[in-house]
């Protein structure tokens, strides 16, 4: 078994030498293709485009044999530790792009020495530094560009979810990933939801960043209350929202009172009044010091405040009907179900949501 393993590495080495080989010639015949205008007879935009439709390939793909083809030429020695087997393919498309990037200020023997001591992943990473090394300032115009072409597009499903997309240049998607990396981690046992949906509960938890959000809901009383009956709240930016969604949002929020007339025209407005205030929040933050669902941590300035017996139903804006949690066990309490209890010992318990199952099948009849 040991000797079989071993020939089949050997073939896979074997074959990814002869692959490169190929891959090598692929690109000095692209190379001269995108030389010989063909592809705009054709009415291709590029010769890159002409290769992503005829040679099926991604934009990025055939971009790199171009690349190594025209400067093949700059190459000789990398050429020839590739075909002995030194370096990878994959090593000169990093040195061509490379090689493009810095201009007459590149120097083949410097790098192939990095190439055959890293692995491509690695050797990309290190032609940035030799990049900026030796062309400081257009590599500071590169990265400026990439600043300036990012982008984010925000689109309304029909079902009100928002559809995120778009790009940050390094700099901004590294502070980013910074932010979100630690509000993304597991938040007790009861999670058990994928990375990506981690990464979504993590920016919106950023976006709010344990504030009160500050959205205008608009809802009756009776919308609040969950009554039989009583249409759905109204939020900015958003389709009609549940009474559960309201009245979680309503547990830490600012309350301004409008008694409307008929033909629905206001004919009062009351002061706009903050539900916790400034300084109960801060005994709240200081007592709790995190979210209070058994075995989530998440710090006191990403909390928000939970009324355990809701203000609507008669509950008092009291440190003691008080409790801090994050926005995703909040969610958890208000929209899914769960109810969260304290003891007179002041230990906090979950109650899973009750299930409820079908009725029995009626015998055939």
């Amino acid at each position: 078994m040991l000797q079989e393993d071993a020939e089949l590495a050997s073939r896979l080495v074997e074959l990814r030498q002869y692959i490169d080989d190929l891959e090598l010639e692929f690109s000095e015949l692209a190379a001269e293709f995108a030389q010989s205008r063909h592809w705009e007879h054709q009415g291709s935009n590029s010769a890159i485009d002409w290769l992503r439709f005829h040679c099926p390939m991604t934009s990025n793909a055939a971009a790199d044999r171009v690349a190594v083809g025209e400067r093949a030429v700059q190459m000789p020695e990398s050429q020839l530790a590739m075909r002995d087997g030194e370096i990878g393919f994959a090593h000169l498309t990093v040195m061509a792009r490379t090689a493009s990037a810095v201009g007459e200020a590149f120097t083949e023997s410097s790098l192939l020495e990095l190439a055959r001591e890293t692995s491509p992943g690695k050797f990309h990473y290190k032609c940035l530094h030799y990049r900026h090394a030796v062309a400081a300032q257009a590599y500071a115009r590169e990265q400026n560009e990439l600043a300036e072409s990012s982008y984010l597009h925000l689109n309304a499903r029909e079902d009100g979810c928002l559809s995120v997309v778009g790009m940050l240049d390094p700099v901004g998607g590294a502070a980013l990933r910074a932010a979100l990396e630690p509000l993304a981690r597991r938040s007790g046992e009861h999670d058990h939801r994928t990375r990506p949906q981690r990464m979504a509960g993590a920016i919106v938890e950023l976006a709010i960043g344990g504030r009160p959000a500050n959205l205008q809901v608009t809802a009756s009383i009776e919308t609040l209350k969950e009554l039989a009956g009583a249409a759905a709240g109204e939020m900015e930016f958003s389709l009609p929202i549940s009474g559960a969604t309201v009245q979680r949002m309503a547990c830490d929020c600012a309350v301004t009172r409008v008694l409307l007339g008929q033909d629905s025209v206001a004919i009062d407005v009351g002061r706009t009044k903050r539900v916790v205030s400034g300084s109960l929040r801060r005994v709240l933050k200081a007592r709790d010091g995190h979210c209070q669902w058994p075995g989530c941590e998440r710090s006191a300035s990403l909390c928000q405040g939970h009324h355990l017996v809701h203000w609507v139903e008669g509950g008092e804006t009291t440190l003691g009907n008080l409790i801090l949690l994050c926005p995703r066990h909040h969610r958890m309490v208000h929209e899914g179900g769960w109810q969260i209890v304290r003891c007179d010992d002041g230990q906090v318990m979950t109650v899973a949501p009750t299930v409820t199952f079908g009725l029995a099948r009626a015998p055939d009849g």
